[in-house]
């Protein structure tokens, strides 16, 4: 499978978040990325490096004063008197106040949703390449190409067009998917990711262009807490063109495979051109911050029955840091995918 990959995502790498209002080690690290790559290497998969598309891809999903945001809010805050090697929010608008601040104490919490995406010195050089990564695979496809994996860092399917969060910046998938509707006109994304796509589903709920599924524990006591609900089913143009189905703590093997075949019914009846996948490996059994069960052969499994869609699919990587296991869930899947 064609893979495209590259080192730039090393630029982001802050060492903590803050949860539950403390601050803890940082899941997403570099390592996963390391992790990835051994498998693809391994599986002998054609690398190629990312190629540069400029923000118009990026602009055509994402506001651009959050774009302004994410490119200069780290040496912004850096100018502040005493400050943080990391920008986090700590004064957030509710449901009442919408105002949009000029300063960039108030900017972080406007654009920024929750305190588990800090922003890093190098985190928009590394958010641009996991966008062009997810857009470079996305013109393999375009190109001829069947399947295309891109193994992005930092993820993306928590980043709405104009919040961070959730570990993302940027919405990789989306903004593959919006570039992919040039030639498709109909396309379906499939989240396994065991959090909710929130950003994902925000981006597509009014259109009914892309279809948005997604398979992931209950978020009634699970992040991200607001989204992801059965009932959440797409509203305008988009109505019906959104299912989420949300999974019981502990669901194991045989609980997701059953949710996965009812998503695939889905994707077939909106005769899709093409499947995007949002790929994480956190519904794990082992993973440290996962809520379901699923093993390493289920993963292959998953990855069976979504290849006999027979749909030109890309792959974009999420979730996933039980990094010990990454190497092998995703050789699991990839092998998988091609059988």
């Amino acid at each position: 499978m064609l893979v495209v990959q590259s080192d730039a995502h090393r630029s982001h790498q802050p060492r903590e978040i803050i949860s539950r209002g403390q601050a803890i080690p940082h899941w997403e690290v570099a390592s996963r990325a390391d992790a990835l790559l051994s498998a693809v290497t391994t599986g002998g998969h054609d690398l190629r490096p990312p190629v540069t598309h400029g923000l118009g891809p990026i602009e055509a999903i994402h506001d651009k004063g959050y774009l302004e945001f994410l490119k200069t809010a780290w040496g912004r805050w850096q100018e502040l008197p005493d400050p943080t090697p990391y920008v986090h929010p700590y004064a957030q608008p509710n449901r009442r106040m919408t105002g949009l601040p000029t300063g960039i104490q108030g900017q972080a919490g406007y654009y920024m949703a929750t305190n588990s995406a800090p922003i890093a010195e190098g985190t928009w050089i590394a958010s641009l390449a996991s966008a062009d990564i997810a857009l470079t695979a996305a013109n393999a496809l375009l190109s001829g190409e069947t399947a295309a994996y891109a193994l992005c860092r930092p993820p993306g399917h928590h980043a709405f067009s104009d919040l961070a969060g959730g570990f993302c910046y940027l919405n990789n998938i989306a903004i593959a998917a919006n570039h992919l509707t040039q030639r498709w006109p109909q396309l379906a994304i499939l989240d396994i990711d065991v959090h909710h796509g929130n950003g994902t589903q925000s981006i597509f709920y009014e259109r009914n262009d892309v279809l948005f599924v997604s398979l992931h524990g209950d978020p009634s006591d699970y992040f991200p807490f607001f989204a992801g609900y059965a009932d959440e089913t797409g509203s305008g143009l988009g109505a019906n063109k959104n299912l989420n189905l949300p999974l019981p703590k502990g669901a194991g093997d045989a609980e997701f495979l059953v949710a996965l075949e009812v998503a695939l019914k889905k994707i077939r009846d909106h005769k899709p051109g093409a499947l995007l996948v949002s790929l994480g490996f956190d519904g794990f059994e082992k993973d440290p911050i996962g809520c379901l069960n699923i093993t390493n052969a289920c993963f292959g499994e998953i990855a069976r029955r979504v290849s006999a869609l027979e749909l030109p699919t890309l792959l974009v990587q999420e979730g996933g840091y039980d990094v010990p296991s990454l190497e092998s869930n995703l050789s699991s899947f990839l092998d998988g995918f091609n059988n």
